[in-house]
Order: structure tokens, then sequence, then C-alpha cells
């Protein structure tokens, strides 16, 4: 089935499982913040995305037929979040979090760069039952699987029915152990390029070379990003970067339009530096509005 086409009975393009939550973005004028008792800053505004509920709505945009499955809470920030989702036509199935809703808060400054205060609420043994997760499973082309732990625990099904899967590891710097696992058991692996420093193209080569990945993706801003795949040698490629078609805005969910965008041109069989290349395009897009609420559709990722 090609990417896009809706079956009541058919696939997902794209199953994302996990990472949605509520971002609340404060604007400033410079980052590091003055160290000061307060700050008058623009109106504080939330925004219902995080990294899951970005690349499902990012796809979605795209003409792909997305879901999410994820844990939220019986709370006003939960509301946001299904109320994004059903906005941007993600097909969103959800457990009640016994912590609630997860929720970040966001400092971003007059260029768009942001620091990010992520609370990870869930509970260490929280888990997705089998019969949750494992009909949903069966009807997708591509898993992408978000690190909060409890994803974790479906890498075995997902290889027991040969699935391709993803994951972004964020800002991992390649020592943390929570991540190691989503690293070395996914097939396309995405981080951002400030966690390792000068240290990001060993941590590539030892992703590839421990693990599974056929293609390994360090994003790094107004940089570009870098790919490295089995084919490419040990030296990582520059993929570079795309120039936004209006003024930066906010950098949040920039990342995860990339994801979007990579993963379109994969599932539409294109070779990964184009993939690449679609990402940055997504990605730049994403940086010239507010929140997630300017994504990139096909025509003009095309474009």
């Amino acid at each position: 089935m090609e990417p896009g086409t809706h079956d009541e009975f058919g696939p997902y393009d794209v199953l994302v499982v996990g990472g949605s939550g509520v971002d609340t973005v404060v604007r400033v004028d410079s980052l590091p913040v003055p160290l000061a008792d307060s700050v008058g800053v623009p109106p504080i505004r939330e925004w219902a995305g995080h990294t899951g509920g970005n690349v499902a709505l990012g796809c979605r945009a795209l003409g792909l037929r997305s879901a999410l499955l994820d844990f939220v809470g019986e709370d006003w920030t939960g509301a946001l979040v299904r109320e994004r989702l059903a906005k941007g036509d993600v097909e969103f199935h959800a457990l009640l979090s016994p912590a609630g809703t997860r929720r970040a808060v966001n400092f971003v400054d007059a260029t768009g760069r942001r620091m990010s205060f992520y609370d990870g609420r869930d509970p260490s043994d929280l888990r997705m039952p089998r019969d949750f997760y494992l009909p949903r499973l069966r009807r997708a082309r591509h898993v992408h699987l978000s690190i909060t732990n409890f994803c974790r625990f479906l890498f075995d099904d997902i290889a027991g029915l040969g699935l391709p899967v993803s994951t972004d590891l964020h800002d991992w710097d390649g020592l943390s152990d929570h991540h190691r696992e989503f690293a070395l058991r996914s097939d396309l692996v995405f981080l951002s390029a400030a966690g390792a420093g000068e240290r990001i193209a060993s941590v590539m080569r030892e992703i590839l070379r421990e693990g599974r990945a056929e293609a390994v993706v360090a994003t790094a801003g107004a940089g570009g990003s870098y790919l490295l795949s089995r084919e490419s040698g040990s030296t990582p490629r520059p993929v570079p970067a795309v120039r936004p078609p209006a003024p930066v805005v906010d950098s949040n969910g920039a990342g995860d339009a990339y994801v979007s965008g990579f993963l379109y041109g994969r599932l539409a069989g294109r070779d990964l530096e184009e993939c690449a290349r679609l990402g940055a395009v997504a990605g730049a897009h994403a940086c010239t509005a507010e929140g997630n609420t300017d994504l990139i559709d096909a025509g003009e990722l095309i474009a």
C-alpha cells in the first residue's frame, strides 16, 4: 500500500508509541536566563505535542496514516493532547496514566533556541499491556518508539513481527544506560549532536557497530545534520541545513519534524541521503511557527 492510502482495515504507515505531553513555552530574551527574583516575559503558552505526538502529527501532515499509542492523565493537559491529535487527524489510542499527563517547561530565546525541563513523571513500573499494543503493531508498516521507559518492553514483539523500528535518542551523550537499548535495537536511530559534542562521530559509529541500525542521523540545528550508514564508511556525511522559508520563531519540534520528513522519504523508497534532505526541509519549516502549529505537507516538502 502506498504511503498515505486510507483503508479502515489497512495498515498504519507509522505507528508511534509513547512521548505525548504538553509544553509550557516561556519566551525569554536570551539563554541562559538571568538570575533574578522575577523576569517579565511575553504571554506564556501551552502546546500539546512532545516528541511522540509531534512525530505522529508531522507524519500525518505529510499524508501518511499515523497513529499514536500512549498513556495520558485524566486532566486538562491530557485533554489538550487529545484535542491537538484529533485536530491533526492522528488516530490516538490512550491508556490512563496514574501519574497524569507528561509536561515540560521550555525557555525559548529570541533566535528560537530552547532549553527544556521535562518532568518524566511516569512510574518506573509502568507497562503497556500486550493485548493493547500487539493488534496495532500487526497493522503497522513502521514503528517509531519514543524513549519513555515502557516502550523498551515492546522491542521483542516488534522484532518477532519483523517490523522496522526507529527511535530518537535526543541529546544522548553515548553513556547513559537508559538510551542504550533503544540505540542498539532500532533500525533507524536519530539523535542530537549536542549531547555528545565532539564525540558524536564515535557515538554514531558505536551504534552501528554494536547494534542493528542501518543508519544513524545526528541533527545539529542550523549546522545541518550528519548521516552514517553501513554503506557509507566510517565518517558521517554532512547534510546541509535548509534555509527556513520564514524567520525562525521556535525550534521546539524541529527535530521531530526532521524525523517525520525522513520517514516519509523512507516509506516512499527513497535512499538515505534523500531522506535526510527531506528531513532537513521539514525541520526548517517547523521552526517558522510556535509549537507544532505549521507542519509541512507533502507537496511543499517535495517542492
